[in-house]
């Protein structure tokens, strides 16, 4: 096959050539399949190219089919094709290409969680990079080394090497290198709990992904990465705003590409942070089986936010097999798992697994959700010291980083260990506080979760009326969000101090009295803004506690006690 003449063509991916194709003496698939190539349609590009005999395919064709088959989801077939095209280049002499496509085999063997493949092929990269001057080739394989270095544990180092890609971006005029740069480069800065100088530099990158600078590859990374990183600091809003400027990117994606699994989790993480908790549960189910031969990591990620949202619903069983699944898959399933053991009557496996993460965790997100969870576990077990010691880091952390989601996390845990020494004024600021956070947040769950612990204070503090209207709110809050263990213990608080007859949590007298009044389950949902499902759940409940078995009966009784 004769030698590429003339035009070019950038795909978009790590250390990619120029790709220069001739016209003269190619067959027709060819001609149609580096169009298509050229113009990102991924899916007419692969077909044409299962249309030449495979003998046919030059180093850059098996690139270019290697290319379309991960845009169009058939990972095995990439890594298969991506691995000829590296030993057609080697073969050829050709370094630099051999350097870029090695370095794409680097990162898509550590992303499948295969890290000593990946470190082969790592190694064959610095090997041809060795041959041929500085460029932007050598610029996105030291961005894998960055990203290699932060894996492992050691932002400092990835952020030297990002500033080294940096330089050979701007040097070369490559935009996707430099976007990459910056982009790793404030990951590594928010992994060291610079988030504010971190946030800016991720900021930048996608500005040059709105403006449309980027290849389609480098485009899907930074946008997904960015995402993920606010969602993972609570910064909803951020994400809104990013998501709504990308929302042309985001439309214009095939639909079997892997960016739609990637984006799926954080649509997920941000239907859960919102409330949304079933379609949440969907997005974040079919996102995992989507994303487990591209991204066993991501797929574990999608199945955490999954066992997450059965903790909360009550969902144990469920829960706990999310989170084992997300271990197999190679994930970490904390802190949800061990507030699954808190849940079960589980304290001291939860605080073991919590401490042994703690241990060996540096990255200030997730030091900041292991402590807030081991501030629960130790006040549930009576390790008060030890609580307030955790609060304290958590504390220093939402200092140093100055996020508002760490900031009320800290303040909401600083409430929970006043509460529970018994200092009751200093409990009732702090908590007060944490309410207002969250609900600017616009995180419900959370928010509902301060309001019970506030109305436990006041009611500590002697302000039982207080305490009822902070418990009826939450109350409503946990029963829309389906959190029923949480509905539960605050029903049980209200009933408590409640006065109604036969037991009956003010939650029920409510549903009784529209019952009394003649309402369907449809209407009663409708006026309490919850699901029928809850409404049924609590006549149930309700019918058990007085010993009826009919609406008639119940109404009855209602008129009886004054409920009506």
């Amino acid at each position: 096959m004769p030698q590429p003449t003339i035009g070019t063509e950038r795909l978009g991916y790590p250390g990619a050539v120029e790709l220069v194709w001739g016209v003269a003496e190619a067959n027709a698939p060819i001609d149609r399949a580096r169009d298509a190539l050229a113009r990102g349609a991924w899916s007419d590009a692969y077909e044409a190219l299962h249309e030449v005999d495979p003998s046919l395919l030059s180093a850059r064709d098996l690139e270019g089919l290697a290319d379309a088959a991960w845009w169009v989801s058939r990972f095995a077939e990439s890594l298969d094709v991506r691995q000829k095209a590296y030993a057609a280049y080697a073969a050829e002499g050709d370094d630099l290409a051999a350097a870029g496509v090695a370095a794409r085999l680097a990162i898509e063997h550590f992303v499948r969680d295969e890290p000593s493949v990946g470190a082969g092929f790592l190694m064959r990269a610095r090997r041809h990079a060795e041959a041929a001057p500085d460029g932007a080739e050598h610029g996105f394989l030291v961005m894998v080394e960055a990203n290699v270095a932060r894996f492992s544990g050691d932002p400092e180092h990835a952020i030297e090497l990002a500033d080294r890609a940096l330089s050979l971006g701007q040097r070369s005029a490559d935009r996707d290198l430099v976007a990459m740069a910056l982009h790793t480069k404030g990951l590594a800065l928010i992994d060291t709990g610079r988030v504010a100088e971190g946030l800016a530099l991720m900021d930048e990158a996608m500005a040059a992904v709105v403006a449309g600078d980027l290849s389609p590859y480098f485009t899907g990374i930074i946008y997904c990465a960015l995402i993920g990183a606010c969602l993972e600091l609570s910064d909803v809003r951020r994400a809104g705003e990013w998501s709504d400027a990308a929302r042309a990117w985001c439309e214009s994606i095939p639909s079997s590409a892997p960016f739609q699994g990637m984006c799926r989790v954080n649509r997920a993480e941000v239907a859960r942070l919102r409330g949304s908790w079933s379609d949440a549960e969907a997005e974040a189910i079919l996102a995992s089986n989507e994303l487990e031969e591209l991204d066993p990591g991501l797929a574990a990620s999608a199945l955490v936010q999954v066992g997450e949202i059965r903790r909360r619903m009550g969902d144990l069983v469920g829960a706990e097999a999310a989170f084992v699944r997300a271990q197999e898959l190679g994930g970490d399933p904390q802190p949800g798992m061990a507030l699954l053991r808190l849940a079960q009557g589980k304290v001291d496996p939860a605080r073991t697994a919590l401490r042994t993460a703690l241990a060996t965790e540096h990255q200030a997100a997730r030091r900041a959700s292991l402590l807030e969870a081991d501030v629960q576990a130790a006040i549930v077990g009576g390790a008060l010291d030890e609580a307030r010691a955790s609060a304290d880091l958590l504390a220093a952390i939402a200092s140093e980083t100055d996020t508002p989601a760490f900031g009320a996390s800290a303040t909401a845990a600083m409430g929970a260990v006043h509460l529970a020494e018994g200092d009751v004024p200093v409990a009732l600021e702090h908590l007060r506080r944490a309410i207002g956070a969250w609900q600017d947040l616009r995180l419900p769950y959370e928010a509902a979760k301060a309001r019970a612990l506030y109305a436990r204070a006041l009611r500590a503090g002697g302000d039982e009326e207080g305490a009822q209207v902070e418990l009826r709110a939450a109350l409503a809050a946990f029963e829309r969000l389906g959190a029923v263990p949480d509905a539960e213990a605050t029903a049980e608080l209200l009933e408590a101090r409640g006065g109604l007859p036969s037991g009956l949590t003010p939650r029920e007298a409510e549903v009784l009295r529209l019952v009394a009044a003649g309402k369907t389950n449809r209407d009663i949902a409708v006026e309490l803004v919850i699901s029928e499902h809850t409404v049924a759940r609590h006549l149930q409940n309700m019918f058990a506690k007085l010993g009826v078995s009919s609406r008639a009966a119940a109404t009855a009784y209602a008129y009886e006690h004054g409920l009506a």
